[in-house]
Parts: C-alpha cells; sequence; structure tokens
C-alpha cells in the first residue's frame, strides 16, 4: 500500500476532484483516456497543468503527476483545463453538508445536550475548514493557469522580439537595395549613348525594383505589434488584479471562529446541561456566503486569464506566418542584388572585350601604315633627305603611289570591319547568355 501511486485531479470546470491508482509504467494517453471516461473532457481538450503552471509531457509516463515532496504525495494535485471552453461557470455550488449539520443548519435553536452537540459541531468545525481548503484548492488552479499564460506570454515575447529584428534587417536591406539600383539605373543610362545597352537587362532591372516594393509589404508587422502590445498590457493588468491574490482572509478567519467555539464547548463539563448552535450556524452561513463571492472572483478572474491565453495560441501562428514571409522576403531581395551584380560585372567583362579589340585593331593599323609612310618620302624625294613640294611631283608617278595606298586602306578597312563584326557577335552572345 506504501508504495502505490495516487493521482489526484481537480478539474477546474466542476471544482470536482477524481482520484486514480496509476499502474506501473502507465502512458499518460492511457491516463488521458481514464479521465476522459470520468469528466467527459476528450483528450485533446484536456490540458494538465502542475502548480508551477508546467503541462504534463506526453512523452513521459503518468507518474510524472506524482512528486515526492516534503507535503507528501497524497496533498498533491493536478489540475485539468477543458481548452474548448475560455469561459467556466462558477461559482459552483458549496460541498454538502452532512445530516447531522444540517439538523443545526435548519434550526439553529434546537437545545442539544453537550456531548452530542460535541459531535455536531466538531462536524461543523470540518465542513468550515473543508471549504475553506476547497477554495485554497482552486485558487492554486488559478494560479496554475496564471504561471502557465505567463509562459506562454514568454515563448510570445521572443517570438514578437526575432519578428521584429527579422522586420528591421529586410526594412534595412531594402532600402540599401533601391538605394544601389536606383544609383545603377542612373550611370547606365548616362552610359548607353556611347557604351553598352541592353534592353532586355534594362527591363529585368526595373522588374527587380518593382518586385523589392512588393517585398516590402512583409517588413509591414505593425497590426500584429499591436495586437501584441494590447495582449501583453492585458496581462499585466490581471497579474495587479486583487483577484489575482488570495481572498480568503475571511474564510480564514471564520475558520478560526469556530475552532475556537468548538474548544470553548470542549472546556464544558459533559453534565446535563444543554445548548444551542446559534453562534455555529452563523459562522456556518457566513463561510458559505465568503466561499460563493470568492470563488464568483475567482472563476471570473480565471476565464479573463484563459481568454488571454487563447488570444496568444490564435498570436502565435500569424506570427510564424509573418517571419516566414519575412524570410522570404529577405531571400528574395538577396538574390535579386547578387543577379544585378553578377550582371554588372557580366558588363564590365563585355566593355573590357571591346577595348581590348580596339587597342589591337589600333595597333594593327598603326605597324603596317608606318612603314608605308615611310616609303612615301622616299618614292617621292629626288635623292635628298627633305620632302619634294607638290609642284616638283611627277603626275604618273604620284597616282601610282596614292592609287596603292588607297588599296591598302581598303584592305585595312575591311579587316577592321570584320573585326568589329566579331566583338560585336560575341557581345550579343554573352548578354543572351
Amino acid at each position: 500500500v506504501l508504495f502505490l501511486q495516487i493521482v489526484h485531479i481537480l478539474n477546474m470546470t466542476s471544482a470536482k476532484i477524481v482520484s486514480f491508482l496509476l499502474h506501473p509504467e502507465e502512458s499518460l494517453h492511457s491516463l488521458q483516456n481514464r479521465i476522459e471516461f470520468e469528466t467527459g473532457i476528450s483528450t485533446g481538450n484536456q490540458e494538465l497543468l502542475l502548480e508551477t503552471g508546467i503541462c504534463l509531457d506526453p512523452r513521459k509516463p503518468a507518474s510524472q503527476c506524482v512528486i515526492d515532496g516534503v507535503r507528501g504525495w497524497d496533498s498533491y494535485m493536478v489540475y485539468l483545463f477543458d481548452k474548448s471552453k475560455t469561459v467556466y461557470d462558477g461559482p459552483f455550488a458549496s460541498r454538502s453538508l452532512s445530516d447531522c449539520v444540517n439538523y443545526i443548519v435548519q434550526d439553529s435553536k434546537i437545545q442539544l445536550p453537550i456531548p452530542q452537540l460535541r459531535k455536531v459541531w466538531a462536524e461543523a468545525v470540518h465542513y468550515v475548514i473543508g471549504l475553506k481548503e476547497d477554495y485554497s484548492r482552486l485558487f492554486q488552479g488559478q494560479r496554475a493557469a496564471m504561471l502557465s499564460l505567463l509562459r506562454y506570454n514568454a515563448n510570445l515575447i521572443k517570438m514578437k522580439n526575432n519578428m521584429v529584428s527579422a522586420s528591421q534587417q529586410l526594412k534595412a536591406k531594402l532600402e540599401f537595395f533601391h538605394q544601389s539600383i536606383r544609383l545603377d539605373l542612373e550611370r547606365y543610362s548616362d552610359q548607353m549613348a556611347y557604351g553598352i545597352s541592353s534592353e532586355k537587362m534594362l527591363k529585368a532591372w526595373k522588374e527587380m525594383e518593382e518586385k523589392a516594393s512588393q517585398c516590402a509589404q512583409a517588413e509591414d508587422i505593425g497590426y500584429l505589434d499591436e495586437q501584441i502590445m494590447a495582449l501583453h498590457t492585458e496581462i499585466v493588468e490581471l497579474q495587479k488584479s486583487p483577484y489575482a491574490r488570495r481572498q480568503g482572509e475571511v474564510m480564514e478567519s471564520l475558520e478560526q471562529r469556530a475552532i475556537d467555539l468548538y474548544k470553548q464547548l470542549k472546556t464544558r463539563p459533559p453534565d446535563h446541561a444543554y445548548s444551542d448552535s446559534t453562534d455555529m450556524v452563523k459562522i456556518i452561513v457566513q463561510t458559505v456566503q465568503s466561499q460563493d463571492r470568492v470563488l464568483k472572483e475567482l472563476f471570473g478572474h480565471l476565464s479573463k486569464l484563459l481568454g488571454c491565453k487563447q488570444k496568444i495560441i490564435d498570436l502565435l501562428p500569424e506570427i510564424e506566418v509573418a517571419l516566414n514571409n519575412i524570410k522570404e522576403a529577405d531571400n528574395s531581395v538577396m538574390q535579386m542584388q547578387g543577379k544585378r551584380q553578377r550582371e554588372i560585372w557580366h558588363l564590365l567583362k563585355i566593355a573590357c572585350t571591346q577595348s581590348s579589340s580596339r587597342s589591337l585593331v589600333s595597333s594593327s593599323l598603326e605597324g603596317t601604315a608606318s612603314p608605308q609612310a615611310a616609303t612615301w618620302p622616299l618614292q617621292g624625294s629626288s635623292g635628298n633627305a627633305a620632302p619634294h613640294p607638290l609642284s616638283s611631283l611627277a603626275a604618273p608617278e604620284d597616282g601610282e603611289n596614292f592609287a596603292d595606298v588607297i588599296r591598302e586602306n581598303v584592305n585595312y578597312l575591311e579587316l577592321f570591319s570584320s573585326i568589329l563584326q566579331e566583338v560585336r557577335q560575341e557581345q550579343s552572345c554573352m548578354m543572351v547568355s
């Protein structure tokens, strides 16, 4: 018997406790099936919280519900919530009276012998203590819900910070991209008249600029930020609320008064005296009324906690979608930036190729024209180094020399035209690729 493991489940939707004897190595799913049979809450809607607000791990055995502590295993509770409900219909009816306590409540002025009155009042004191403990357990369940909400809120804040950071990085990259592409388009337009031009590339760059403007929509997370901030404010207000703190002071004082009354009765000698239960019944009624009030406040506050928690659960997927959109836009911007830079280097390669071709042609022309130019004075001279004036040159010889020069120039022009045509073909092929 000492080694048996028993788990006590406080159903927060009905304020009732159900206890289960755990089988060795029983899984949590098996325990949840048993809870569903007893409470009617489906396994998919069950949320089992420890006092610390930690949800039970489905990968671990059911024995995680029972922990060894100073208070002992018999007083430890696991709190059951229905995830399909965010509004709990408390307060619930108080625990039922025993027959003898109900007897004095119905007629508090009835006279009973002292020995019998001791027994009745002992049960009355137990009833008052039970009402206070019922509230304490429900308050602890509310506290577990609050701690669970704070855990969800911490995760929400972490995801929100990641989202804001990613959005700011995307915004900075988009600003850099827009400034870069505007400058590239301006410089490209300036050199089109005397440099390299490509309508296909120009169109692609303008399409990039438009696509970058569309990517800017992903960085707009203002609507999510507003919802998160409003929710954070609501959670802070719930934490500051007086209903977030224990409200059982009145019940505790009534409990002490009931104990004192019983002690006074206990000191009276067990003679044939009789007495009524007016004072004890008054304490019972006040305790029930106090419990109704604090439970109404407790479940109203609990419903607000669960409502905030559901808002966080609904917001988390939206933040995930926003993060994915920002990452996709970021990747798209970086790809466009890389593509444009590769095209700029491609243009530079073409320009260098053309420059090299022109230098080659120029050097070829100079190399072939120099000897001919050097022979002209020799052919037109009459034995000395000084050139002859135009009147001293013979007409036939001059005609023959100029005809040879023209033919050679035509040959060089045809050679230069073929080289330029090859360069243009190479440029067209490189632009298409």
